[in-house]
């Protein structure tokens, strides 16, 4: 199956920042579901993971050494392995998620799972991280057509202008087989298409 998408399916950096600001405001209540679902955002706006990808992923996955900080994937789509580059802000928010976890008495041995529910400690569902999102969309206004996969969209189409429009780097990040996959956002995103339409007849 194809990827279809078009400009509705990004948020705004303005969108982003918004709910970032929201999240990081909510941890620094000290209210523990706010805490997770701040890390549980970040990582997902900051890496572009899928919904399963970010559900699967354990303690031990988790590499935040300065200068290769990285997540594992041990089971991406196709039953592929990788590792998915972070930059530093989101790198300091794991390890101090990481240490709040271990003050808060959760399980934190290297199989442990890094999102856990509130209710008997296991690992959360793709439904409850979809919950996050929406929770914390629903409360600032975002258009509802938005969802944690939106997530997604928004990271590759900021990383690839970013990047200077690195097509491949885009590719290896998200976990796509095909260049073929990432090449929709290329398309999307055309740089040569923002200068025609601006220099069109006024």
């Amino acid at each position: 199956m194809s990827l279809e998408i078009t400009q509705e399916d990004f948020l705004t950096i303005e969108q982003v920042t918004k709910l970032k600001n929201h999240c990081r405001d909510r941890a620094a209540s000290g209210e523990r579901n706010g805490i997770r679902d701040w890390a549980i955002l970040h990582l997902a706006l900051d890496t572009g993971l899928r919904v399963s990808e970010i559900c699967s992923l354990k303690i031990r996955d988790i590499i935040l050494e300065q200068e290769h900080a990285s997540l594992i994937v041990r089971d991406g789509k196709g039953h592929k392995k990788r590792g998915v580059n972070v930059g530093d802000p989101l790198r300091q928010h794991l390890l101090g998620f990481i240490d709040w976890k271990k003050k808060a008495a959760q399980s934190i041995g290297p199989s442990a799972s890094l999102f856990i529910s509130s209710r008997g400690g296991h690992a959360l569902t793709r439904t409850a991280i979809y919950r996050v999102f929406k929770t914390n969309a629903r409360i600032l206004g975002l258009p509802s057509r938005f969802s944690i996969h939106s997530c997604r969209h928004t990271y590759a189409s900021l990383l690839y202008r970013a990047s200077k429009y690195n097509i491949r780097l885009v590719q290896k990040q998200l976990g796509h087989r095909s260049i073929q996959t990432t090449q929709v956002y290329a398309d999307v995103l055309s740089e040569d298409a923002v200068i025609a339409v601006n220099k069109l007849p006024q």
